[in-house]
């Protein structure tokens, strides 16, 4: 009874809508600490526009590109979420599962399990961004 009590519950908790980590990041993230200067001089739009990608809690966001973050689930043991996310680029959609690891107050590296290839960026959606204060999402 109780296998058949825990599997109705799992059930219903995989098909409710997924929620946000209430403590997932806040801010913009940029790949540098250097864009994060030029973006205060500039524009974020413009640094967009020229290639950088932007990462807020909604997801990356590119000039061509973007993956909306769908699901976040913060871990127990570390300042660490996993992330399902849908990437997009021209004619292209694709799926993608990324872990975000606080790595000091204004560092994350993420890590995606989607491997990249010579067809698409050198580190695909892996790589460390940097909190960029004062700068906001155009």
């Amino acid at each position: 009874m109780a296998l058949r009590q825990s599997l109705c519950v799992s059930m219903l908790v995989a098909a409710s809508p997924a929620l946000a980590a209430d403590d997932f990041i806040e801010g913009v993230y940029l790949q540098s600490e250097e864009l994060c200067t030029q973006a205060r001089k500039a524009t974020l739009q413009t640094l967009i526009d020229a290639g950088s990608i932007v990462l807020s809690a909604h997801g990356l966001q590119g000039g061509e590109y973007n993956c909306e973050f769908l699901q976040i689930s913060k871990a127990t043991a570390s300042p660490s979420w996993a992330v399902t996310a849908i990437c997009q680029e021209p004619g292209y959609v694709f799926p993608d599962v990324l872990s975000v690891t606080q790595v000091s107050p204004t560092q994350l590296d993420l890590v995606s399990v989607r491997p990249a290839d010579d067809e698409s960026e050198a580190s695909g959606n892996s790589g460390s961004y940097y909190l960029c204060e004062g700068v906001a999402l155009p």
